[in-house]
C-alpha cells in the first residue's frame, strides 16, 4: 500500500513566485539533486491520497512525482506508514 512519505526540499524560489526543486533529502545523509524538471501542474495522488502541485522531475536517470501541498512535499512510498509528523 502507497502513503504519502513527507520529505526535506531544498528549492529555489523565483521572484515571481515559481517554486522548483533543486535536491530532496530522503534520509540522513542521502541528498539526490533533480536534474530536471519535466512537468509541473496542480493534481492529486491517486496512489496515496491527497492534492497539490505535482512536479514529474528527473533523479538520477528515473522520473519521480514529488507533490507540494500546502507547505509541506512529499512523495508515494510503498510499505507501511512509518512516517512521524
Amino acid at each position: 500500500m502507497a502513503y504519502k512519505r513527507y520529505v526535506e526540499m531544498i528549492v529555489r524560489c523565483m521572484p515571481d513566485g515559481v517554486i522548483m526543486p533543486l535536491a530532496i533529502r530522503w534520509a540522513e545523509g542521502e541528498l539526490y539533486e533533480v536534474d530536471k524538471v519535466i512537468d509541473v501542474r496542480p493534481a492529486a495522488s491517486l496512489k496515496a491520497g491527497g492534492a497539490g502541485i505535482r512536479y514529474l522531475c528527473r533523479i538520477q536517470g528515473h522520473e519521480k512525482y514529488l507533490w507540494l501541498e500546502e507547505n509541506r512535499w512529499f512523495v508515494e512510498a510503498k510499505g507501511d506508514n512509518i512516517n512521524v509528523g
